[in-house]
């Protein structure tokens, strides 16, 4: 199981990022996502994406994130750009074992860094969430992620040029 905790989300200048979190962790195989900051608006985009693209991913806002990080049971990384290189990193983690992986929206307090198994850096230079995110998760999986079928009603055809979206009837 893979779940994604989002710390520090703030209403007015984050919606659209954590949006975007939670797409990218839905769509690249995580299991669910957690929102320290309470927004039901968030929930609901993201469950209506899972409900018309397919899958079962869970998103849950307003949780008390430092029980979330000291109650789990498997590996926990925070993603950053202080810490070890994500190869690195690869190399040490058992991927056989449950998974909590941590973005932050405004300053991440020191006992984060301090609680996980892993600080976790995309490159050592300031970059966005969504983008460690995504290479981490990739990375991870080997690229599966992004072969999964949902079995949605709504399915994206690839193709060279255009745009091919097929409705899907029971």
């Amino acid at each position: 199981m893979i779940t994604v905790l989002r710390l520090g989300h703030r209403r007015g200048r984050d919606k659209r990022i954590t949006t975007h979190v939670g797409l990218v962790a839905r769509a690249f195989g995580a299991d669910e996502l957690l929102i320290s900051t309470k927004d039901g608006g968030i929930e609901d985009t993201l469950m209506d994406v899972s409900a018309r693209f397919g899958g079962e991913f869970r998103v849950k806002s307003g949780i008390k994130w430092r029980k979330v990080i000291q109650r789990w049971e498997g590996i926990s990384v925070h993603l950053t750009m202080y810490g070890e290189h994500v190869d690195d990193v690869m190399l040490k983690m058992q991927k056989d074992k449950d998974l909590l992986i941590i973005v932050g929206a405004e300053k991440v307090p020191p006992e984060v860094y301090k609680a996980v198994d892993f600080n976790v850096a995309m490159g050592n230079q300031p970059h966005s969430e969504v983008a460690a995110l995504a290479v981490f998760m990739d990375r991870l999986l080997g690229g599966g992620g992004l072969r999964k079928d949902f079995y949605g009603n709504v399915k994206i055809i690839p193709s060279k040029k255009g745009k091919k979206v097929v409705e899907v009837c029971d």
